[in-house]
């Protein structure tokens, strides 16, 4: 039989060495996580349990730990995950560093009346048909 040889998992010949410290990016985002003290982790479960509180679909864990990385680096959230970020951390998009998204020009105020007016008379129009609705069931 021969003897075994037993190889140490500690050569301590040479000083141990810490590996670097990671750090969050520098991203507005990374730099909002960081001062309320969460973790990645942390954001995405309140991602994903706010998302199931309004019945948003969202992306796994898994998948939204990829992205919360990439977002952190840089990339920029689609609508759905940017109004969840804003939520959950209790930030603007400004404050989370989200570009803006392109928009249309700015309508006149007498479009913003004329659009409002709309709204209401539609508004009006189906409350008085639910209101006969309404009737109908109980009558």
């Amino acid at each position: 039989m021969s003897t075994a040889t037993v190889i140490p998992l500690i050569d301590r010949s040479r000083p141990a060495v810490q590996p670097p410290a990671q750090r969050a990016a520098d991203s507005a985002l990374a730099q909002t996580r960081t001062a309320r003290g969460w973790s990645q982790l942390q954001v995405i479960q309140a991602l994903v349990r706010l998302a199931d509180h309004w019945g948003w679909p969202v992306a796994s864990q898994t998948s939204l730990k990829v992205q919360l990385s990439r977002w952190e680096n840089g990339a920029n959230p689609g609508p759905t995950y940017q109004v969840l970020l804003c939520a959950v951390l209790r930030a603007t998009p400004a404050d989370l560093g989200f570009e803006p998204s392109a928009r249309p020009a700015a309508p006149s105020p007498g479009d913003d009346v004329a659009a409002l007016a709309g709204r209401v008379q539609a508004l009006e129009t189906l409350v008085v048909q639910l209101s006969a609705q309404l009737s109908a069931v109980v009558a």
